[in-house]
């Protein structure tokens, strides 16, 4: 029963979720659903992104449990950005996106954030209408996340590594972390990154822009 349970409430999701794309698509907008773990930095890699002055024309979605801290951080700014407060869900869903959707400039955006509740596990199995997931890993979460979350890695189509700058103070194997994480998606992106020196972010950029010109 449980398992039917379930099936139905993916189901329902992922029909919202079609209509989420359709929405997107025909504003030509780009969207990217952005996972981590609480604390990894996903806030931090969009204040970065934002400050780099790429030219994209970007709108984000903050989704936290509570609080509006993200989406006053992003705020800053001056870009489109609304907050949802799951009220105690550990993910966003594609009816939560649905809601919002109109809030945002959409025809005059190129790309969407959409930042997800902290959690490596829920936020891999709900679609909410984007073109990717990508997953940002803080490598003082250790190396043995990839096989034990593995959905989380099998789901995204880029990992970026954040925190790299710290790597000389921790015991901890990066090149186990992108073995086990491509032997689980060959396809994976990979992104060495710092957010607090800035290494690593003038590749994710380009990256960005050529994901919006497909």
């Amino acid at each position: 029963m449980k398992v039917k349970v379930v099936t139905k409430i993916l189901e329902a999701n992922d029909r919202i979720a079609l209509e989420n794309r359709k929405l997107f698509d025909a504003a030509d907008v780009f969207v990217i659903n952005l996972m981590s773990a609480p604390g990894a930095g996903k806030t931090s890699l969009l204040e970065k992104t934002l400050s780099a002055k790429s030219g994209l024309k970007i709108g984000v979605i903050e989704g936290d449990i509570a609080g509006s801290d993200d989406a006053e951080r992003i705020e800053k700014f001056s870009v489109p950005v609304v907050q949802i407060n799951t009220g105690g869900a550990c993910h966003l869903d594609a009816n939560m996106i649905n809601e919002v959707i109109s809030d945002l400039p959409l025809n005059a955006l190129d790309i969407v954030f959409i930042e997800n509740v902290g959690n490596l596990v829920c936020p891999a199995e709900f679609k909410v209408g984007e073109d990717m997931k990508v997953m940002l890993l803080s490598i003082a979460e250790g190396h043995d996340k990839p096989l034990k979350y593995p959905l989380m890695f099998q789901e995204s189509s880029a990992l970026i590594l954040n925190k790299i700058d710290l790597a000389p103070y921790l015991d901890v194997d990066i090149n186990k972390i992108k073995k086990d994480a491509l032997s689980l998606n060959p396809g994976l992106k990979i992104f060495d990154v710092s957010c607090k020196t800035g290494e690593g972010i003038s590749e994710w950029i380009e990256w960005l822009k050529g994901r919006h010109g497909r």
